[in-house]
C-alpha cells in the first residue's frame, strides 16, 4: 500500500483521530420522578467518533469521513423523540445511533444534566461503545418499550470504560492547617467520576441500580464530607474514595477536591487522585485506614451522642443479623374496634414468631382514611423487624395473622378493617408478582405511611424511588393530610381513650403520698386513702387530665424507704381511685420495678420513672411487658447525691441531657417498649442549678423539635411547679422560701413550657395551672383540626 513520505506506518497516530461534537443540546424526558415525566428537560451531548482522518485530510473530500453535520442531525432527532428513565439507558441508545445509523466503527457518548443536583454544576455518564460489540439496549417511544435485537459479539467493549460523573459539588466542611480554618467552614468543590461497566441488560430494561444513581451517591458524599474537619485536602480525597469503594460499592473513583478560597491570586488549588478496591485492601491503604481509626478515636466524644432514629444497617454485622439476615419495615393500620390495641396485639403475634425480632416501632397515628372517605379514622404506624423468612412466606405469614384477627379479604378494598399488615423494603430489594410488589407501590403517596416510618428510617433509601423516606415525605408538599384533616401523634391509655399530642396541653395532677415531699409532704391528702381520693377528686373537677400517685420523695437529700413501704402507701390508693374515679388515667411516680407492676394491676395507666430505668434495671422490661406508656426523665445519681452532679460536659447542658436521655429511649425500645409509649421529661431541678433549669426551659425545642434533635418527635412533660430554681430569679429570695408562695413563678414556668412546645405540665395547683395552659394553648399552638373520634 502506498504511504506518502513521512507518513508513521503505524496505526497509532490514526487511532488518535477523532471527529467531535461538544456541547449539542437536546430536550428529553427522562427521570423516574413525576415532574421529570411531565416535561423535558435540557440535556447537553458531547459525541467522540473514534476514525482514521487520514483520507479525508489527504483529498480534503467530505465523502471519506462522517459528517460531525449528520451525526449531530440525527442524534437530536433520536433524543428528541424517546423518553426514558436512566441516563445511561439514553447514552446506549445515541451510542447505538452513532454506530448502526451513522457507520461510525467507535463512539464516546456523554450525556449531562445541568442542574440535576441541588449543589452541583451537573450529573451525566459517559460511555464507550465499539460497532459490533453485545448490545441489549432498547428505545423508549412514549411509555412504550421497543426493544433492539443484541448483536453478535465480535470485539468486548474494554471494561471500566464507562463512567458516571458528578461535577463541581459544592459543599461547606473545616479544612485546612490554619487557626481561622479550623474555626469556620469553607467551601470544597468536589468532583466524582466513577469508572465501571454498565451491565447491558440494566440497559435494555431502562433500570438504575442504587450504584448508579448520582442523587444516592451525592446524598451520601454530602453528609460524609459536611461532618469532616480534615487538615489536609489529599487525607479529604482520600477518605472520599474510601466512602465510594466500601459504602457506595464502586469499583473505582477519581475524586478531585478543590478549594476556591486557598490561594488568594488563584481561582482554586487541590488535588485528584484515583483509588479502586484493591487500593483499600493492601498495604498502600493500610496506613490511612490506621489514621482513619486514630482520628475516630479522638472524635469519640461526640460520635457517642446518639441519634434515637434508626436508619438501615446491613444485616451481617452481628450474630443476630446473621441468624434474622434480612432487614424489614412493616406498615401497621386499624380502623376498627379498639384500634390502638389491635395494632399491639398484631405486633404481639409478629414478634411470638422464632423467625422474626421487632427491632423498633414508631409513633402512632390518627389519620383520615384516604381513598374511601366514609369509614372511620385510621390509627397507622410501622415497625422494623429482622427476620429469616423470605418475601413470600413473610407475606403468608402476615396474611396468616389479619385473617386471625378478623380481616374479611372479600370486603371493600380500601375500606374498614380491623387490621393491615403491608410489607414497604425488604432489604434493599426491588420485586413484582402478581400476589407482591416491593417496595410497596404507593408508598410514596401515602403520608401515613412515609411519616411513621421517618420516625425510625428517615434517611433510609426507598429502592428503585432514589429518595430517602425523609426526601419523599417533603415531595408530597406541604398540603394537610389526607382530606384536609391534619395527622396526630397519640397515646393510647389502658381504658381505650387517646391523647392527641400537639392539640392541646394535658395537665398532670401530683398526689403525693409521702410524709417528706418538698412542696405538701405530710399534708391532708397523704393521712388517709379517702383523703387522698378526695383531693385527687377535687384535681380531676378543677381539670387535671392524669393524677399522679408517688409513694417516695424525689426530693433532694431525701431519704430512700423500703419497697414495702412505698407499695403500701401508693397501692392502696390507685385501688381507690381506680374505683371512684373509673375514667380518669393514673400514673404510678416510681423508679422500682416491683412498685410499678403492683400499681399496674392496681389500676394505674403510666409509669413515671425519675431515673428513666436507670435506678432499677429491671423497670424497662416491666414497662414493656406492661404495655403502658411511660415517661423517662432525666437525673443523674439519686436524690440522695444528684445536687453535687451538676457539672456537664463544656457547660452544655441540654446536649448532655439529650444525649443522655437518647440513650435511656434507645434502652426501653431494645427492651421492647413501643415508641408510641414513651414520654421524655428533661428533669428540671434534678442534678441541675437554677440557671440549668431555666436553660432547659428554653432548650426544649432543642430537645424534642429541631431537625436535630435528639429525642426528635417525643412528647414531652415539663415538672416546674414550686421547685427552688424558682425563687432563685428574685431578688429577695427569701420571700419564695416557702414552695407555696412560688404559684405566681410556677404559672410563668408552665406558660414558657408550653410556649416551647411541651405537651404535659405536671403541677400542684391543677385549677390555676390548668387556667394557664388553657390561654397559652390559644396563644402557642395553631388551633388545628382534630380527626373526628
Amino acid at each position: 500500500m502506498y504511504q506518502k513520505p513521512g507518513r508513521p506506518s503505524s496505526g497509532i497516530m490514526e487511532a488518535m483521530d477523532k471527529i467531535m461534537v461538544r456541547k449539542l443540546m437536546v430536550s428529553n424526558i427522562i427521570g423516574v420522578d413525576s415532574w421529570e415525566r411531565s416535561k423535558r428537560q435540557p440535556l447537553s451531548i458531547d459525541l467522540t467518533v473514534h476514525q482514521p482522518l487520514n483520507e479525508s485530510g489527504d483529498t480534503d473530500l467530505l465523502v471519506q469521513t462522517l459528517s460531525y453535520g449528520t451525526l449531530a442531525k440525527q442524534v437530536s432527532e433520536f433524543s428528541e423523540r424517546t423518553q426514558y428513565r436512566s441516563v445511561e439507558a439514553l447514552a446506549a441508545g445515541i451510542a447505538n445511533v452513532c454506530l448502526d445509523g451513522c457507520g461510525a466503527a467507535r463512539v464516546t457518548v456523554r450525556v449531562e444534566k445541568p442542574r440535576a443536583l441541588l449543589h452541583a454544576a451537573c450529573a451525566g455518564v459517559q460511555i464507550t461503545r465499539s460497532k459490533g460489540s453485545d448490545r441489549l439496549v432498547a428505545e423508549r417511544e412514549g411509555d412504550k418499550m421497543v426493544p433492539v435485537s443484541p448483536t453478535k459479539s465480535v470485539s468486548a467493549t474494554p471494561a471500566g470504560e464507562d463512567q458516571i460523573f458528578i461535577n463541581d459539588l459544592t459543599l461547606s466542611t473545616i479544612i485546612g492547617v490554619n487557626p481561622w480554618e479550623r474555626e469556620e467552614r469553607q467551601r470544597v468543590v468536589i468532583t466524582l467520576i466513577i469508572h465501571l461497566q454498565f451491565d447491558p441488560r440494566l440497559l435494555s430494561q431502562d433500570h438504575v441500580p442504587k450504584i448508579h444513581n448520582y442523587r444516592t451517591i451525592t446524598r451520601t458524599v454530602s453528609q460524609y464530607v459536611e461532618s469532616t474537619d480534615y487538615k489536609t485536602v489529599e487525607a479529604l480525597a482520600t477518605s472520599i474514595a474510601k466512602l465510594m469503594i466500601q459504602q457506595c460499592h464502586v469499583p473505582k473513583v477519581t475524586v478531585r477536591v478543590e478549594k476556591p478560597s486557598a490561594i488568594v491570586f488563584a481561582a482554586a488549588a487541590g488535588v485528584e487522585i484515583t483509588r479502586d478496591k484493591a487500593y483499600f485492601e493492601t498495604g498502600q491503604g493500610a496506613q490511612a485506614q490506621a489514621q482513619a481509626q486514630i482520628r475516630e478515636v479522638e472524635k469519640g466524644a461526640e460520635s457517642s451522642r446518639v441519634q434515637t432514629s434508626s436508619t438501615l444497617v446491613p444485616a451481617t454485622i452481628s450474630t443476630e443479623g446473621q441468624r434474622l439476615p434480612h432487614t424489614v419495615f412493616l406498615a401497621l393500620g386499624s380502623n376498627l374496634g379498639d384500634r390502638a390495641k389491635t395494632i399491639d396485639d398484631a405486633l404481639k403475634h409478629v414478634e411470638a414468631s422464632p423467625v422474626i425480632d421487632v427491632v423498633d416501632t414508631s409513633f402512632l397515628y390518627e389519620t383520615a382514611p384516604m381513598y374511601v372517605a366514609d369509614q372511620p379514622n385510621f390509627l397507622n404506624a410501622c415497625c422494623k423487624i429482622q427476620t429469616s423468612l423470605e418475601p413470600q412466606a413473610l407475606l403468608s405469614f402476615l396474611k396468616g395473622i389479619e385473617s386471625t384477627m378478623g380481616r374479611d379479604f372479600n370486603g371493600q378494598r380500601n375500606g374498614p378493617r380491623p387490621i393491615d399488615l403491608d410489607i414497604l423494603c425488604y432489604d434493599v430489594l426491588e420485586m413484582k408478582t402478581d400476589a407482591l410488589i416491593i417496595p410497596h407501590p404507593r408508598i410514596k403517596e401515602r403520608d401515613f405511611v412515609l411519616r411513621p416510618l421517618c420516625d425510625i428510617a428517615p434517611d433510609m433509601e426507598i429502592p428503585g424511588q432514589f429518595r430517602t423516606a425523609q426526601q419523599l415525605l417533603a415531595l408530597l408538599g406541604h398540603t394537610s393530610a389526607q382530606g384536609g384533616d391534619v395527622m396526630h401523634k397519640v397515646i393510647r391509655l389502658r381504658n381505650g381513650s387517646l391523647w392527641r399530642w400537639g392539640v392541646r396541653t394535658y395537665v398532670m395532677g401530683i398526689l403525693n403520698m409521702t410524709p417528706d415531699s418538698f412542696s405538701d409532704g405530710g399534708s391532708e391528702q397523704s393521712r388517709s386513702v379517702s383523703a387522698a381520693v378526695a383531693h385527687a377528686t377535687a384535681m380531676v373537677s378543677a381539670g387535671a387530665d392524669i393524677v399522679d400517685v408517688g409513694g417516695q420523695s424525689t426530693r433532694p437529700n431525701a431519704e430512700e424507704v423500703s419497697e414495702e413501704e412505698e407499695m403500701n402507701r401508693v397501692v392502696p390508693v390507685i385501688k381507690a381511685l381506680r374505683s371512684a374515679l373509673p375514667d380518669v388515667p393514673i400514673s404510678i411516680d416510681t423508679y422500682r420495678a416491683k412498685v410499678a407492676t403492683a400499681a399496674i394491676e392496681a389500676g394505674a395507666d403510666l409509669i413515671n420513672d425519675v431515673s428513666a430505668g436507670t435506678l432499677d434495671p429491671a423497670m424497662l422490661s416491666t414497662v414493656a411487658r406492661s404495655a403502658v406508656p411511660v415517661c423517662l426523665m432525666h437525673m443523674r445519681g439519686t436524690p440522695k447525691t444528684m445536687t453535687g452532679l451538676t457539672s456537664y460536659p463544656d457547660d452544655d447542658v441540654l446536649s448532655a441531657v439529650g444525649s443522655a436521655l437518647a440513650l435511656r429511649v434507645e434502652a426501653a425500645v431494645t427492651s421492647g417498649v413501643r415508641r408510641w409509649n414513651i414520654i421524655v421529661d428533661p428533669g428540671i431541678g434534678f442534678a441541675k442549678d437554677a440557671e440549668q433549669s431555666f436553660e432547659l426551659l428554653r432548650g426544649i425545642p432543642r430537645l424534642v423539635a429541631t431537625a436535630k434533635a435528639p429525642l426528635l418527635g417525643f412528647p414531652s412533660l415539663v415538672g416546674a411547679s414550686r421547685k427552688r430554681f424558682l425563687a432563685s430569679a428574685f431578688e429577695d429570695q427569701r420571700s419564695h422560701e416557702d414552695p407555696k408562695t412560688r404559684g405566681w413563678a410556677t404559672a410563668a414556668a408552665c406558660s414558657a413550657a408550653i410556649s416551647a412546645g411541651a405537651d404535659m405540665i405536671r403541677v400542684h395547683d391543677v385549677a390555676e395551672m390548668k387556667d394557664v395552659a388553657v390561654v397559652a394553648d390559644r396563644c402557642f399552638r395553631a388551633k388545628p383540626k382534630a380527626p373526628a373520634a
